[in-house]
């Protein structure tokens, strides 16, 4: 919702970033928080936001970046990464997110918004190299494809407020750690994501990527 950051800053997105979507998806996401903010202040709706980084972990659809890489890796093909690899992503294990939310509903301000973020700044092109080098292959056995259209180029939360007045903090402050914990999900539950991964690399191929 918030677009991109320049790679060569140090800014990172706050509560009070103004919303720049880059997409339609994105847009609809902004809009839907302006129609909460609206409600919040017209009608006394009890409201929180929150707006969190990338997710990764168990369960995640193959379609995503992180599990689409570790079920290739699975599968004998390569990792396949958008453009030079170099588009930032803030990775947030899931567990960390739902926690925050809960922590958020349960003790966050009415009409307040809420970034949730790990500090977990990765390029894709680190996230996939150091994929393969956890599941024991050569950090550059993957191949570069078509980039997405209207990539971002970097994605950075600032989660001071809801660490400071809520005293959230991220177990997988480690972001190698939980990223291994991810693959040995993958790993285990293949019944669960097997079904799914062929019709989804069918659809990337239609795309080039």
């Amino acid at each position: 919702m918030y677009g991109d950051l320049r790679l060569d800053e140090p800014e990172r997105f706050t509560e009070a970033t103004a919303y720049n979507p880059s997409s339609p998806y994105s847009a609809t996401k902004a809009g839907s928080d302006h129609l909460v903010r609206a409600w919040v202040r017209s009608f006394d709706v009890q409201a929180t936001l929150s707006n969190c980084s990338n997710n990764y972990g168990p369960y995640q659809h193959v379609e995503k970046f992180i599990p689409r890489q570790i079920t290739n890796v699975l599968n004998g093909d390569r990792p396949k990464v958008y453009g030079a690899g170099l588009n930032v992503r803030d990775w947030i294990h899931v567990d960390d997110h739902s926690a925050a939310v809960l922590l958020i509903t349960a003790e966050g301000k009415i009409g307040e918004t809420y970034l949730i973020g790990a500090e977990g700044e990765r390029t894709n092109r680190q996230v996939v190299e150091t994929i393969l080098e956890l599941m024991g292959q050569p950090h550059d056995a993957y191949d570069h494809v078509t980039d997405r259209a209207g990539h971002d180029l970097r994605y950075a939360i600032d989660s001071t407020k809801l660490r400071l007045e809520l005293g959230w903090q991220p177990i997988f402050s480690d972001f190698e750690a939980g990223l291994a914990a991810t693959i040995e999900w993958y790993q285990a539950n293949q019944a669960w994501w097997r079904p799914q991964k062929a019709k989804t690399e069918d659809k990337y191929a239609l795309q080039g990527q």
